[in-house]
This record gives structure tokens, sequence and C-alpha cells, in this order.
């Protein structure tokens, strides 16, 4: 009895899935959620590489246009921002390296591109929605 109605879940899921032309959509290998934490990743790695911040924007920025889930487009528009704000800070503190205050602001936007990754990937593990996506702190 049970195997039938997972049987017939599962034929109704897939009969769901079905495009226009009778062909079954085959499921996505990294659904939005792991696009999200793929790009937390690639940033926390950009203090090492660098390059990764770069890779992991563009991520962002295809997968917000594409997901149609207003919690994880969430975490999508606050690592969009977090890359763009951040990239404030460091030219910002790069342009004011020579009056001393450069490396004030350059050691902030360090400590708060770390707090908002980690932030983002605790809230994306309990599954929730980035509270304020474009906030300039962290999301509160």
């Amino acid at each position: 009895m049970a195997k039938r109605s997972v049987q017939k879940a599962t034929q109704t899921a897939t009969e769901n899935k079905q495009s226009d032309n009778g062909l079954a959509a085959p499921p996505p290998i990294i659904n939005d959620r792991g696009f999200a934490f793929a790009v937390y990743v690639l940033y926390l790695l950009g203090y090492i590489t660098g390059i990764t911040a770069l890779i992991g924007v563009i991520v962002a920025y295809f997968q917000a246009t594409r997901s149609g889930r207003p919690p994880i487009k969430s975490h999508y528009t606050f690592q969009v921002r977090t890359f763009w704000i951040g990239l404030i800070y460091l030219f910002v503190g790069i342009l004011l390296l020579h009056l001393g205050v450069g490396a004030l602001i350059l050691v902030w936007g360090i400590v708060w591109s770390l707090v908002r990754n980690v932030k983002g990937l605790l809230t994306l593990n309990r599954s929730e929605p980035i509270a304020n996506p474009e906030s300039w702190l962290f999301g509160d």
C-alpha cells in the first residue's frame, strides 16, 4: 500500500515536470540554495585569491535574475551588495592609505565583509531570507 502511494506521488511529480513538448524536464544539478552557498564560499576564498570574489558576483547576478524564490533571491541581493560595497571600501581605503586613515578603512572593510559572509552562510543554513538585503551593514 505504501509502495503504491510512493509510486503515484513519483508519477504525479514527473507529470508536473513535463514541458509543453511532452518531454520531462531534468532536475537541476545544483539548486538555488546550492548556488547561494557557492557564492558565499567563493567570496571567502576571495580573501586569498581575489578572482573568486569576481566569479561569485557574476554567479549571484545570473542567479538573481533566474531565482523565483524570494528567500534565496534576498541572499543574491545581499551577495551582490556585499561585493560592490566591499569594493568601495577597498578603493577608498587605498586612496586614503597615505593619510593613515586608509588602513583603518581597509581593516573595517575586511571585518565588515567577513561578518556579512558568515552571517549570510548561517542564515542560508537555516533556510531563512536575509532580513534586509539592501542594508549597508549586516542585513539586520
